[in-house]
C-alpha cells in the first residue's frame, strides 16, 4: 500500500487549513498552494473533491476561500482517504455474500490475510486526526530548531 500523490497533497492542504482553523478565516487556494508547494490547478481539483465529501466547506466573496467543515480533531486520515480515493476502504463485517466467497482454500487464506492487513491499516488511519498531525508537525519543528542551536 502506498500513499498516492493526490492523497499526500490533500493531506498537506488540510494540514495547512487545520493550522489556521482557530482564526476562523477561510484560506485561498493560492495561499495553501504557496505554503505547501502544491500546483494551484491540481489543488483546486482536490479541494473540490474534499468539499463534495464534506471534509471542507467553501465561502464565497472577496474574503472567501476554504475552511475545514469540522474541527481538526474530528477529521481522521481515514475520513480523508475514503473521500479522495472514492473507495470504501472499511471492511464489511459480513463476508457471507456468495459473490465474495473464495473459490479455493488458498484464495480464502489470502483473503483472510488481506482483510487483516486492511483492518490494521484502518485502525492506524482512524487513530490519527488532523489535530494530531498539527501537534506532530509543531514538535518536529521544535526539535529541528533545537538541533540547529
Amino acid at each position: 500500500m502506498e500513499l498516492s500523490c493526490k492523497s499526500e497533497y490533500a493531506i498537506l492542504a488540510l494540514l495547512e487549513m487545520a493550522t489556521h482553523y482557530q482564526n476562523g478565516e477561510p484560506m485561498q487556494i493560492r495561499q495553501i498552494a504557496n505554503q505547501q508547494n502544491i500546483p494551484d490547478r491540481y489543488l483546486e481539483q482536490l479541494l473540490a473533491t474534499l468539499r463534495r465529501g464534506g471534509i471542507i466547506k467553501s465561502q464565497r466573496g472577496s474574503k472567501g476561500g476554504y475552511l475545514l467543515a469540522r474541527e481538526p480533531r474530528k477529521i481522521t486520515l481515514l475520513d480523508i482517504l475514503e473521500c479522495l480515493e472514492g473507495l470504501d476502504i472499511k471492511i464489511a463485517e459480513d463476508n457471507t455474500n456468495p459473490k465474495t466467497a473464495p473459490k479455493t482454500a488458498d484464495s480464502g487464506i489470502i483473503d483472510e490475510i488481506w482483510k487483516e492487513a486492511r483492518q490494521a491499516a484502518n485502525l492506524v488511519l482512524e487513530k490519527y486526526s488532523l489535530e494530531d498531525l498539527c501537534e506532530k508537525r509543531t514538535l518536529r519543528r521544535q526539535l529541528d530548531i533545537m538541533y540547529y542551536i
